[in-house]
This record gives C-alpha cells, sequence and structure tokens, in this order.
C-alpha cells in the first residue's frame, strides 16, 4: 500500500503519541518530522493540521506543535466509560458457554507474557487493549463493540504513559488479566465489575474507582 507524505507523517507521529514516545506537554517542528521521514514540510503540515483537529496537538506558528496531555478528568471518563462498557459485555456473556473467549484470554495473557519479558512496551499495551477487546466483541453487541472501539487511541495512550511511567506495571497487569479472566471463566459478574475496577484504577492511578 503507497501511502501519500501527508498520511505517512500523520502515522508516524500520531503513532509516537499514543506509544509514549512523544509525551505530553513536548514541542516538536515540521522540519524535525520531515527530516526524519525524507519529506517535505508540507505534508508534514497537512499532518499537524489534522492531530490539531482531533485535539492530539496544539499548533503554534513559527515555535512548533504541543502535544496536548491527557487531562485527569478525561481519564476518568474514559476509565469510566470501558468499564461500564467491559462489565455490560461479562454480564452479556454469563449465561454463554465461555470456553472458548476463555482459551483466548488466556493466549492473550501468555502473549503478555512474552512481550513483558522482553520489555516490548509497544506491543505490549497493543496486546493489552487486545486482551479487553476479546470479551467485548465476544459479548456479539456491535452497539457496545463499536462505541468501545472509539476509546481504543486513549486507551492505548494512557495504558503506555502509566507502563513507561513505572515498567512494574506489566506484571500487576498481567496478573490482574489473570483474575479477570478467572472471574469471567467462573461467571462472576460482580466480582468481575470489583476486579475490573481496581485494575483500572491502579493502571491508570485514579483518584477513585470507577463506580
Amino acid at each position: 500500500m503507497n501511502l501519500s507524505a501527508a498520511e505517512r507523517a500523520y502515522r508516524d507521529v500520531k503513532g509516537r503519541i499514543l506509544s509514549g514516545s512523544l509525551a505530553g506537554g513536548e514541542l516538536i517542528s515540521e522540519g524535525e518530522v520531515a527530516a526524519a521521514l525524507g519529506i517535505s514540510r508540507t505534508p508534514v503540515r497537512e499532518a499537524f493540521l489534522r492531530l490539531e483537529t482531533q485535539g492530539w496537538m496544539r499548533l503554534y506558528p513559527k515555535r512548533g506543535a504541543l502535544i496536548v496531555p491527557v487531562p485527569a478528568d478525561e481519564a476518568e471518563h474514559v476509565i469510566g466509560a470501558r468499564h461500564a462498557v467491559e462489565t455490560a459485555a461479562v454480564r452479556a456473556l454469563a449465561h454463554t458457554d465461555r470456553s472458548a473467549i476463555v482459551e483466548s484470554l488466556r493466549q492473550s495473557i501468555a502473549r503478555l507474557e512474552s512481550l513483558a519479558e522482553a520489555a516490548e512496551v509497544d506491543q505490549f499495551t497493543i496486546e493489552d487493549a487486545g486482551f479487553h477487546r476479546l470479551f467485548v466483541q465476544a459479548a456479539n453487541n456491535p452497539l457496545l463493540s463499536g462505541f468501545y472501539d472509539t476509546l481504543h487511541d486513549r486507551q492505548l495512550r494512557m495504558t503506555s504513559t502509566s507502563v513507561l511511567r513505572d515498567k512494574a506495571q506489566m506484571e500487576r497487569i498481567i496478573k490482574h488479566h489473570n483474575e479477570l479472566t478467572d472471574l469471567i471463566e467462573a461467571g462472576d459478574t460482580d466480582g468481575f465489575a470489583a476486579s475490573l475496577a481496581a485494575h483500572l484504577a491502579a493502571v491508570h492511578d485514579l483518584r477513585r474507582p470507577p463506580a
């Protein structure tokens, strides 16, 4: 697939924002990105304007582009929405045969363990999001899945930020995922809701767990 220069610049910068390699509050310039990708500044400017429209950066003429930090209240809103969707999905699964989804979750945990051992933060973060998406999709509710997917980019960025701040989070996440999988397997929806709230609050350093 041949991507336009503007699309290449957009994917490169957005990918670095989501992975945490471009942190909130950091300034970057069109020239830096253009030089790194071997393209002119015009497509980079297009990419920056697109990212500004989406709320990922703020442009300052002659100074560069500021990576917008995740506001504390936005983080709480994202986690609250995730908790609502994920618990609804698990409640929908409670009276179904869960053997296939449990096996998929165990396989995801095995991949997380390998990525943690290799200190592959970017791929670990993607796999972490994939773990949660597995049981949301398994509920077979396209409205829930569609809404959940709109949270994906913010979910990646928040988890990357947390793991980069404290690499020990990877082992904690794996431990929590094992607990969540056990609760899904047992059909313990109330236990899952409580465990998920504690998991999300711990990973993202919330002042209070989602209700």
